[in-house]
């Protein structure tokens, strides 16, 4: 990411010290807020000599590293100091567009839809292979497809890690292997991180995979879910990853595990009742699990339980449709849920983070009848 304000660049220079830092006191509130850094586990990590002029990375070690001039990169003291904690939150939402990837047939389509007006989806890319089952995450600069299901097989699931790019419209390249090949698995996405839970290969799995954002790589095995289980959906906070519901037999469980280590999953709560196939969104203050089928038939309940504390969801609004097995997607406003409605539809609903209430029909999908998707935001 690069600061594209002139004046912030200045204010920034002239607050150097003569050591090349900038105190963390003179990094002011208003400041602080129009910094939009990219985070990296490590300075190893930072790609320094190509960044250019107004770059600004977050390294937990170094805290804020900003490239001033054309060469020359200058940090802020004191990383854990409220500037430091200002620049660092992270935003799951997206603000542009959601996407929806793949799908029961299978196919290899990436769909776009806005978030800015209500609209259909158009077609603008293709993975790597025609799948579905799999699952999705967001960076700042790229959405991910993990794990999946191919009829073709032995072997039928996949371990395949895909991403696109959000900056252009265009095809997926294969970067990363996930430890285990599995379907219907759930996504997860931090700041830094793509994770993938949960799933089924020959049997029902509780691995918690993570694959880094910054450099293409294979995914590693840092925790498991308090249950063996598939057909969950993930939801994601600032700090947390939570894997809700899914199939084992069917579960109304509500996991969460932590971003900042590594480690297992902790039951936080449940959903109203036993449920498989939810669709996944997150506001910056709760999670949500859309529809699904659970005892009494397919749903079209939306559910919600909060980051801040662990507890129950509340049902709080419908669906146009009882549907599952779709793909979720997150705004800074709103939840979308986008999903096969009848053999001869595929619509995109949406629903107000703001306020508890029912979802709205908002466009299409451009292929129709398909189901078991991912979904991405940016």
């Amino acid at each position: 990411m690069a600061i594209t304000n002139g004046r912030n660049l200045a204010e920034l220079a002239s607050l150097i010290n003569s050591d090349g830092k900038i105190s963390a006191e003179a990094f002011s509130a208003e400041l602080a807020a129009s910094i939009d850094p990219t985070m990296y586990d490590s300075a190893s990590d930072v790609p320094f000599e190509d960044a250019v002029k107004g770059t600004q990375v977050f390294v937990p070690s170094e805290g804020l590293l900003i490239k001033l001039t054309d060469s020359d990169w200058y940090s802020i003291d004191g990383s854990t100091g409220a500037a430091a904690a200002a620049v660092r939150a992270f935003a799951f939402q997206g603000s542009v567009s959601g996407y929806v990837t793949g799908g029961w047939g299978p196919i290899d389509t990436i769909d776009k839809f806005p978030f800015a007006t209500d609209g259909n989806a158009t077609d603008v890319g293709n993975l790597t292979v025609a799948t579905a089952k799999n699952t999705g995450q967001s960076s700042d600069v790229s959405g991910y497809t993990s794990g999946g299901y191919i009829p073709s097989g032995p072997p039928f699931s996949l371990n395949t890690i895909d991403k696109f790019p959000f900056a252009s419209d265009g095809n997926a390249t294969d970067v990363g292997d996930l430890t285990l090949a599995r379907n219907i698995v759930a996504g997860q996405s931090s700041d830094v991180s793509g994770y993938t839970s949960g799933g089924w290969e020959v049997n029902f799995t509780n691995i918690i995979d993570k694959f880094p954002f910054a450099a293409d790589g294979n995914a590693t095995d840092v925790g498991d879910l308090t249950i063996s289980r598939s057909n969950l959906s993930g939801q994601s906070s600032a700090e947390y990853g939570y894997s809700t519901a899914g199939y084992s037999p069917v579960v109304n469980t509500i996991d969460k595990f932590p971003f900042a280590a590594d480690g297992n999953a902790t039951d936080v709560g449940d959903i109203s009742a036993p449920t498989r196939g939810t669709m996944g969104q997150s506001s910056t203050t709760n999670g949500y699990a859309s529809g699904g089928v659970n005892p009494v038939g397919t749903s079209n309940i939306i559910e919600k339980f909060p980051f801040a504390t662990d507890t129950n969801a509340t049902d709080v609004g419908d669906l146009t449709l009882a549907r599952s097995m779709g793909a979720g997607q997150s705004s800074t406003e709103s939840g979308y849920s986008a999903a096969k409605a009848s053999p001869s539809t595929s619509i995109i609903d949406k629903f107000s983070f703001a306020v508890d209430g029912n979802a709205t029909d908002v466009g299409d999908l451009t292929t129709t009848g398909f189901y078991s998707q991912a979904g991405q935001q940016v």
